[in-house]
């Protein structure tokens, strides 16, 4: 097996689970947050998804979902264009906020098809292309790739858990 497949098996993984995640919460769950200062399954969900595209489209050289095809717009969150969550305060995770669960599972899946794009063609040789010289070691893309998998399965993780705290799905 080819490492692009088990990143592409990865993936998926993630948006299997941010399906499951979102499956039939209203605005009440999707908005809870266990304890002051704590984040939301929207939050969770947003963030994931917004660091996979922005770390992927960094990494290929693609523009980010977000921006290209009027996500930011869509979720109208009032957060600075390239936002991705990193660092946000107790107010800024309440800054997001969505209707449904649609809005999330929409972008989760047109990022997990950019996400698909980029991996389907690569050759196992670009993975070790250097994509990020600020770290020491320099960061490859391989290792890029699963910091951000393994970013996205404890955050889709930490989304379901927060769902399975509430009494209620709604």
């Amino acid at each position: 097996m080819h490492a692009r497949d088990i990143l592409i098996d990865g993936f998926g993984r993630v948006q299997e689970e941010v399906h499951a995640a979102l499956d039939g919460l209203g605005p009440d769950g999707l908005h809870a947050r266990p304890a002051p200062g704590a984040n939301s399954v929207a939050w969770l969900v947003w963030h994931l998804t917004r660091v996979q595209d922005d770390h992927v489209a960094d990494a290929f050289g693609l523009d980010q979902v977000w921006l290209s095809q009027g996500w930011e717009k869509r979720f109208g969150l009032g957060l600075p264009r390239r936002d991705t969550g990193y660092g946000h305060s107790p107010a800024e995770v309440a800054k997001v906020r969505v209707d449904s669960a649609d809005l999330l599972t929409g972008y989760c899946d047109a990022v997990h098809e950019q996400t698909l794009g980029a991996l389907r063609d690569l050759p196992a040789k670009d993975l070790e292309r250097i994509v990020d010289e600020r770290w020491d070691p320099p960061v490859s893309l391989g290792v890029r790739l699963v910091s951000v998998l393994s970013d996205d399965l404890q955050h889709v993780g930490q989304a379901a858990y927060v769902r399975g705290l509430r009494s209620t799905d709604a």
